[in-house]
């Protein structure tokens, strides 16, 4: 599994992130996707392989500009670690 952090420009407010959250969601089966519009940066957790243009096609048709993406692996974080 890998995390998935994309540097997102232009999102102003909670809608914005939900915006950007349902575009990722409808295009690619993803475990997670969180927004921050003031950290401006969307996570993705998935199991899936997608690619930095994928990634950037789909959040720049909902109006909004890529920054950067970066990856690194996901471990979930048990009850007890």
């Amino acid at each position: 599994m890998q995390k998935i952090i994309v540097g997102v420009e232009g999102m102003m407010c909670g809608h914005c992130e939900a915006h950007v959250n349902d575009a990722v969601r409808n295009a690619f089966k993803v475990k997670k996707v969180t927004s921050s519009h003031g950290d401006k940066q969307t996570v993705i957790i998935t199991e899936e392989e997608l690619s930095d243009e994928q990634i950037t096609n789909v959040i720049s048709e909902t109006g909004y500009t890529v920054t950067g993406i970066t990856r690194e692996p996901y471990e979930k974080k048990g009850l007890f670690r």
